[in-house]
């Protein structure tokens, strides 16, 4: 599933943009989701509360209020891994889109084998930084949450809750199944919490603390949590 964003406030630019998405994917068999925006302004306010809903983001540069390059500066606050694609009329503003570590840019009205091109690499780049992001799904949808924004996931029956730098998703699964998922860089403190060890400020026997939070280390996960938090303090 490639989930799609379209930011632009001339609605017929953005139903031309999500005819040409959803033929070219449909006849490529990749299932998506489309969300249309009209303002850049709408676009924050919508992702500031689903933060990792985007895989990749057509942004108008040439929008009232809030442009193009000030939307992508704030959604880069957000979400570091988006992938965003400036669209528009003028090739003098491409190169602006270097500073926000856009993908690509397309010129109004895009081509098709040129849009194709840049959804394969869309896509391709989305599988190589795979590893760095943890796909949290429920009943909201599927989000990309990057490892490296995440504080700690916390665990109770069988709801689970990660907590990062920004917020926080709800979900259900087993938290031994989480750090199978997470891999490298978490580990088990207790049998309700799993800490990136990365985030962990200040390690006691009983306790550690992650951006001024307290958990509790239990006494069954207390000698392998301290080698691995002390291990990596040191480092």
């Amino acid at each position: 599933m490639l989930r799609i964003g379209i930011c632009d406030d001339e609605q017929d630019m953005r139903f031309a943009l999500l005819c040409k998405l959803e033929r070219i994917l449909e006849m490529r068999g990749i299932d998506c989701e489309i969300y249309e925006f009209s303002s850049g302004d709408r676009l924050i306010g919508w992702y500031a509360k689903h933060t990792g809903r985007l895989d990749l983001i057509f942004l108008d540069i040439e929008m009232d209020g809030l442009n193009g390059m000030e939307t992508a500066k704030k959604l880069r606050a957000y979400d570091k891994n988006l992938q965003m694609v400036f669209v528009t009329g003028h090739a003098d503003y491409v190169f602006d889109g270097y500073a926000v570590s856009a993908l690509d840019y397309l010129m109004k009205p895009p081509a098709d084998q040129r849009l194709n091109d840049l959804l394969s690499r869309a896509m391709a780049a989305l599988h190589m930084g795979s590893e760095d992001v943890y796909l949290c799904r429920n009943s909201e949808g599927t989000y990309r949450i990057p490892k490296a924004s995440i504080l700690y996931f916390s665990s109770d029956k069988r709801q689970v809750t990660c907590v990062t730098q920004s917020r926080s998703y709800t979900f259900y699964a087993r938290l031994d199944d989480v750090g199978g998922e997470v891999g490298h860089g978490f580990v088990r403190v207790h049998q309700r919490y799993l800490v990136n060890v990365a985030a962990v400020e200040r390690i006691a026997r009983t306790e550690v603390q992650i951006a001024g939070t307290s958990l509790p280390v239990s006494r069954a996960y207390q000698k392998e949590a301290l080698l691995v938090l002390t291990r990596a303090l040191l480092d």
